[in-house]
């Protein structure tokens, strides 16, 4: 077993000869996908992995210096993805991987065939001209809330960031996986994701992109979708689900798993 391979607890499941790679957000790991997973085995070479910082990860591991910007997790995709040999890939990334995908393929676009991006955002802070959702005071209070009772900040986020029902099993599976992260980490993987601005590079973006976005997100008004579509560089689609949350593959399989498979087998008709 490789370095990254197990650095990442990488998978790869299925044997088709098409690659897909998908891309867990914050506060989760590769268990995201399990009802995805089942869907894409029998078509596809499906590639599995925890980012670094994930509960699921040896805390040893995380250099707070490479993952003070999203750079660092770019160069750890593609690091698995030349570990593997992999050539061109279909990437699903969520939320944070999502932009992780996107700066992996302005480096090097040849590895990306197209992107479908959940729930993904290139800035959470309000500007001029530009709705991200936060204000910096927002932000202030939730890192702080973070800072000074992590586990009571995970009970209270989590049903927020999955929506819907308090009660429900996503957001059971949300809180656990949250929960999971070294309190330390997980501060600072918030920090560098909230208060990254990722605006200037998605005219480099040239992989088609598939912008899938929930009509309701704690984390990602859905105007950001539109912005994402008029901004990037290359061809781009935008689809709204009738789902709750920030992490609707997990919170909503029924409305959401369809609509990802429609983007992953179907490229954008120009």
């Amino acid at each position: 077993m490789g370095i990254v391979e197990e650095a990442h607890n990488v998978k790869i499941l299925g044997s088709g000869s098409q690659v897909i790679v998908l891309g867990h957000g914050f506060g989760t790991d590769q268990s995201v996908w399990k009802h995805l997973v089942p869907h894409l085995v029998d078509q596809y070479k499906v590639v599995l992995y925890d980012n670094m910082g994930a509960g699921t990860t040896n805390p040893d591991y995380f250099d707070f210096e490479r993952y003070s910007t999203l750079e660092g997790y770019a160069y750890d995709l593609l690091a698995i993805l030349e570990e593997f040999r992999i050539e061109s890939c279909i990437f699903v990334g969520h939320s944070v991987s999502a932009v992780v995908g996107a700066i992996a393929s302005i480096i090097r676009p040849d590895l990306f065939s197209k992107l479908v991006m959940i729930s993904a955002s290139p800035r959470y802070l309000n500007d001029v001209d530009y709705y991200g959702g936060f204000e910096q005071e927002d932000l202030d209070q939730l890192f702080e809330a973070m800072q000074s009772n992590y586990k009571a900040w995970c009970s209270g986020f989590a049903p927020l960031a999955v929506g819907g029902d308090m009660d429900s099993v996503a957001v059971q599976e949300f809180s656990r996986t949250l929960f999971n992260m070294r309190p330390d980490i997980a501060l600072s993987v918030a920090q560098t994701i909230f208060q990254s601005d990722f605006r200037h590079l998605l005219c480099h973006v040239t992989a088609p992109c598939h912008i899938i976005q929930s009509i309701k997100d704690l984390a990602v008004p859905v105007v950001v979708s539109e912005y994402l579509h008029q901004n990037l560089g290359g061809d781009s689609i935008v689809e709204v689900m009738a789902s709750d949350g920030h992490l609707p593959q997990l919170s909503s399989p029924d409305v959401v798993i369809p609509v990802l498979l429609r983007h992953i087998r179907h490229d954008i008709v120009a």
